[in-house]
Order: structure tokens, then sequence, then C-alpha cells
């Protein structure tokens, strides 16, 4: 209003200043009374397209530019009742009713959010109102007629939990829940029934529909937090007591065992680190510490024994793993612990034990190829454990590099070479040398040694024959007995 500046009004009579000043507000109320039906149509355009967070907005703009619109109050709360938020659509509704009190809709809009909410008492004073207003409003009458069946079966429901019937009480708030979905008071009776009948999932999802609902609970973040560590879920449970601490940072419950889930989640993630950059001993030292810090919570502790099971068998300590794979399947039956089992059974070349365990696995997990793949490899050392084994011959590993092949060949061909032996005890050391010789090869060479690996012998005749390909034995002249000298080169 910059043109009232311009104004001298050291020469403007009152009356005059009066009429100037009725003129300017009339134009001020008529620039603001268009803006706000301005947005009350864009509202309504946004309505009628289902976009309803766009028509808030421009029914919260309404409301500002005119608060005793009863109108827009209605028209917001229609808004916040198709988006749920009952909180608010609540009270919009109810400041429609206090500046137009006969206002029949809003009336029952009201009634309707409170049945959502199973204020079945409220919702039925308000009904009745409608029906003193419209006796013939459909709606109103059946929902009057009810809704003290509805707040019957509230009452059943919890006469049901205080007794123990927790089952009869979770399939009563159950159909309730379907009448009113934005109870929290139902959802978090039917959490308490499932934590009583021990299905923890189902009270997980209840109690974040409660929390959602309230907004500012911190004990409902506690309980879902417990809830989910519990359930193994340790990376969730931390996150929600993030939420609980966001509320109130030094929250008597929350506080400490933000501290303990936190711990855990870092070992937890250490030892999925460890064992995926083949840091075994290191896994392996962080699970027995997470051992340390949780004894008690079952699925917690099963997954540290899951990683002692894993890590040890991939390491190589074999009577370990068996006992840490063990440990985990007496607290749950799972596929790939009893992989990691097989695997360290076939180390301990137990091969009946392992083909078991394969066998287990797959009963699990009919489709886990792991399980068919390791089911056919012990199988495969179980007939080849009946012929040579390469890495008992040159007492190494099956993990051993090719440096470490080489070496323990050229101290097995020179401890046992023929030269050095006379009468039978040559014969024996030429057998000897012979086997050195082959898992020399076997073992130096990448394709013959993953045949090996994988259950076949690259150098026995039966098996070549078998595959189609033709055997050509590099000691074809030592299986007829005849005399030579051996002048063999250890490299």
């Amino acid at each position: 209003m910059d043109y009232l500046s311009n104004i001298n009004w050291n020469k403007v009579t009152p009356c005059l200043v009066l009429l100037v000043l009725e003129v300017v507000l009339e134009f001020s109320e008529c620039a603001t009374q268009a803006e706000v039906n301005k947005h009350l149509e864009l509202g309504r355009d946004f309505l009628a397209r289902g976009q309803l967070s766009d028509a808030l907005t421009h029914y919260h703009a309404a409301v500002e530019g005119d608060p005793n619109n009863y109108l827009t109050y209605f028209k917001r709360g229609t808004v916040y009742y198709a988006l749920g938020k009952a909180k608010f659509a609540l009270q919009d509704f109810t400041k429609v009713l206090e500046l137009k009190p006969d206002f029949t809709s809003a009336q029952l809009h009201r009634a309707n959010v409170y049945v959502k909410l199973a204020k079945y008492q409220e919702a039925k004073e308000d009904y009745l109102q409608v029906t003193y207003s419209d006796p013939y409003n459909e709606e109103a009458v059946a929902q009057y007629q009810r809704i003290d069946e509805y707040a019957d079966d509230l009452r059943l429901a919890e006469a049901y939990y205080r007794g123990g019937e927790f089952r009869a009480a979770a399939d009563l708030a159950t159909r309730l829940l379907e009448i009113s979905p934005w109870s929290a008071q139902l959802r978090q009776l039917r959490a308490e029934c499932y934590i009583a009948l021990n299905d923890l999932f189902s009270a997980v999802s209840d109690i974040r529909s409660v929390n959602r609902l309230q907004q500012d609970s911190t004990d409902g973040y506690y309980r879902l937090a417990t809830l989910l560590y519990q359930l193994g879920h340790v990376s969730d449970a931390l996150k929600e007591i993030r939420e609980c601490l966001k509320l109130d940072p030094e929250h008597k419950k929350c506080f400490p065992f933000y501290k303990k889930v936190k711990k855990v989640d870092k070992l937890l993630l250490d030892c999925e680190q460890y064992s995926e950059s083949r840091e075994y001993a290191r896994c392996i030292e962080s699970a027995n510490k997470l051992l340390t810090v949780e004894d008690e919570v079952t699925l917690v502790v099963f997954e540290a024994k899951r990683w002692l099971c894993s890590c040890y068998a991939k390491d190589e300590m074999y009577t370990e793993a068996v006992a840490a794979c063990g440990a985990a399947l007496a607290l749950q039956k799972d596929a790939r612990i009893l992989c990691d089992r097989g695997d360290a059974l076939l180390g301990l070349e137990m091969f009946d034990d392992a083909i078991l365990s394969f066998k287990q696995a797959l009963e699990l997990e009919e489709g886990l190829q792991r399980a068919k793949d390791g089911l056919s490899r012990a199988q495969k050392l179980q007939k080849q454990s009946e012929q040579r084994d390469y890495y008992k011959i040159l007492g190494v590993k099956r993990s051993a590099s090719k440096q470490e092949i080489i070496k323990a060949y050229r101290k097995a061909a020179q401890k046992w070479h023929p030269d050095n032996y006379h009468g039978d005890d040559k014969k024996i050391a030429e057998k000897k040398f012979i086997d050195i010789a082959a898992a020399k090869e076997v073992l130096t060479d990448p394709e013959k040694r993953a045949q090996f690996d994988a259950g076949n012998d690259p150098l026995d005749p039966e098996g070549q024959r078998g595959g189609g390909a033709p055997f050509h034995s590099p000691f074809h002249h030592f299986q007829h007995g005849s005399p030579f000298q051996f002048k063999f080169h250890f490299n």
C-alpha cells in the first residue's frame, strides 16, 4: 500500500481518514478472499485428480487466509481423513462444529474418525446428533445401531487377554481392526497377544503401526527395538533404538540398550568383512568377542556361532568347525550351516557324515546349488579316498600354494629317491617316488588340480577312459618292473 505514503495527512479531515481506511480495508479483504477462493479451487482440482498432498497444501493456505470459514476446515479435514491422518482430521472437524454446530456432514465425518480410532462412545454421541438433525441418514442410523456391538467386542478382547486367552483376544482384535484400523490401542493389544504366543514377527508389525500412529512414544521404539533384537535383526534394532534417543537422548532404558546393540552390530559387521577378506582368524576372534557380549538372546548367539562355523571351516580348522556348526545347528536348522559342516567333515575325511550333512541341507532347501555341489564332491572324494590322495602324499593342505607344493615335493623326493635304497626297500621307494612325482604333476597343474579337487583323478586310467579321453600315464615305463637308474632333477 505504497500509495498511502503519498497522502498529505495534515490536510485530511478525520472523516476523510476513516473513509480512506474503510476503502483500503475493503480492497484488502477482497484481495484476500480472491486468494482464498483460488486456493480452494486449486485444492478441489488436485483432490479430483487424487493428488492429496498438493490439495492439502492449498487447503492449508485457504485456512490461513480465512481462519473463520468453516468450509475451508471441512475440506482440509476430508483430505486429512483420506490420508489417514486421524489426529488432524479430528481437529478440523471439531473446529468446523465450533464454527457451525449444525453442520451435519462434519458431525458424521467426525463420528467416522472416532470409529476408526476405536473411540466408540464418542462416535455413538456424534451419530446420535446426526440422527437428530437428519433422521433418515442411513449411514448414521446403521452405525449407531452397531456401535455398542463394537464396544462390547473391545471389552471382550481385553477380558480374553487378561484371562490368558491370547489367541481368542488376537482374533477378536483382528476383526475389530478391520473396522478401526487407526486404533493404536487395538494394535498394541494384538501385539501383546502375539508376544505371549511367541509370534514375534507379527508383534513387530503391529508395534511398527503403533509407533506410526503415536509418533512420539519412546516406550514404543524401545519395545520394537528389543523385539527386533530377539529376532536377530540387530541392525534394524539399532535403527529403532536411535529413534527413541532422538526423542530422549538419556532415556533410562534406550541408552544402555543402544550401547549394547551398537557393539553387537559392530562385531557382526566385523565378522562379515573379515570373512569376505579371508581374514578368518580375525573373523573367529570377533565371533568369540560377540559371545562374551551376548550369551542369552538365542538368535544373536546363533549368528555368532554361525560365523564361527563358517570361518573355522574356511580356515581349515575342521575339528573346531564341526563343533561350532553343531552348536549353531542346535539353536536353529540352517542349510548353509549344514554345508559348512559338510565341508569341515570332508576336511576330516568323514565322508559318510559329510554326505549326510549335504543331504540334510537339500532337505531344508531343495534348490541350494552349494549343497548339490557339496554332495557331488563328497561322493567323488569318498570314491577317491580309496585311491591316491595327492595332498596326503606330499603332506600339504588343500589350500597350499604352488610354491608350498613344490617345496614339499622336493623334500619328499629327496627322502624317497630310489638311489638311496637297496633290495626290497628300493621297490617300496620306487612306488612312493612314483606317487610323489604324480602328486607334483597334478597339484602344480591348475587344470589337473581342479579336476582332482572336484573328485576326479586326472591320472586314473579308468577315470580317463570313462570320460572318453585317451590315457597316457607319464609313468607307464615304471609299471612293468623294468630295471632303470633314476636321474631326476628336483625342479
